[in-house]
């Protein structure tokens, strides 16, 4: 039996985070079309008859001289000192270029196995052929494949191709896992997702998730749910906007019993508890906060609903949510913070 980790490295926007999902066949990592949305080294697992493998998602590599550039590259170096085999994905639609050496330089002087999965092929890209030239003379990888994480073209070998360079040993988890992130990491990371999704283009980046409180409210749903019967004055907590609780038609939508992230459902599921969650959306300036609320509070609102439905996807959990947005001016130029923040992602 195998068993090992795989370290995902490559420039911004190359897909890694798309990749990684695709091959755990779950919502791992959140996505966007921001570039370095990543940024704590995320854990996806794989099984299959010969073994398990343990991929760590991780920011995109890239030179800067911004403080929290410095702290995403560490996260880089030390995915890749854990890895026992890396997955080098190159984006086949864009140039490479002085980002694309250093990539494989710093992949080379690893002196660990690479596996490299030249994607978005579904693009059609003319640079396939010069890109696979490049990466065979700099780097000689064990396996050199193309693939589309969109379209999940040659997943299969890829995972295959991996497996093969781990090391043999006991699994480190359950077969059924796909992700071991808990609950509060995985709840930011989401409405982190949602916000910057809906945020102007300035907000992205200077935008984290602190999560206040997270409690459970009740044992389960067969109890009525009293707050459904009073007004909103009633029924919102002290201090949260009213009407927090409103959902659109769109995604008025029936809670899933989907499986957690660590296991599918018993068969014979428990009853479903309610999850308190209070957060926060920081940002650096005061005139990122009206980015974000939006006229009347529309952002939020839309940020908010976008959050909860993913959540559905994930825990069983019925979750009520309440977002706000707050100052903390410079944040990423403060260590400690930025310590904490890039810490383990589990």
């Amino acid at each position: 039996m195998k068993c090992g980790f795989a370290a995902i490295i490559g420039r911004p926007s190359a897909g890694k985070s798309t990749l990684l999902n695709a091959l755990c066949g779950e919502k791992v990592a959140i996505t966007s079309m921001v570039p370095q949305t990543t940024r704590n080294a995320i854990r996806g697992i794989v099984n299959r008859s010969a073994g398990q493998i343990i991929f760590l998602d991780t920011p995109g590599y890239h030179d800067s001289d911004k403080k929290l550039n410095h702290y995403l590259k560490d996260v880089v170096h030390r995915s890749l000192d854990d890895a026992d085999v890396v997955l080098y994905v190159v984006d086949a639609s864009r140039s490479p270029g002085k980002e694309e050496q250093a990539v494989m330089d710093l992949l080379k002087k690893s002196g660990k196995p690479v596996i490299a999965a030249v994607n978005k092929i579904d693009l059609e890209t003319p640079l396939l052929t010069e890109i696979r030239g490049l990466v065979q003379v700099n780097l000689a990888p064990k396996a050199l494949i193309d693939v589309s994480a969109v379209e999940g073209t040659n997943l299969e070998s890829l995972v295959l191709s991996v497996l093969e360079q781990c090391p043999e040993g006991e699994l480190h988890y359950p077969t059924d896992f796909y992700t071991d992130q808990n609950p509060e990491f995985r709840i930011s990371e989401i409405i982190r997702e949602q916000a910057i999704i809906r945020s102007e283009q300035e907000v992205p980046h200077a935008l984290y998730v602190e999560i206040a409180d997270m409690e459970f409210e009740g044992e389960n749903t067969d109890e009525p749910d009293t707050a459904s019967n009073k007004t909103d004055e009633e029924s919102t907590p002290a201090g949260a906007p009213a009407g927090f609780f409103d959902v659109s038609p769109e995604s008025n939508l029936p809670e899933k019993d989907s499986k957690d992230s660590h296991s599918p459902p018993p068969e014979n599921p428990p009853q479903r508890k309610k999850l308190w969650v209070r957060a926060f959306l920081v940002v650096e300036r005061e005139s990122q906060v009206g980015i974000l609320v939006g006229h009347k509070g529309a952002k939020i609102k839309s940020i908010r609903i976008g959050a909860l439905k993913e959540m559905r996807k994930v825990f069983s959990w019925k979750i009520r949510l309440d977002l706000r947005v707050k100052v903390n001016p410079k944040w990423r130029k403060k260590d400690p913070l930025l310590k904490q923040m890039l810490g383990s992602g589990k």
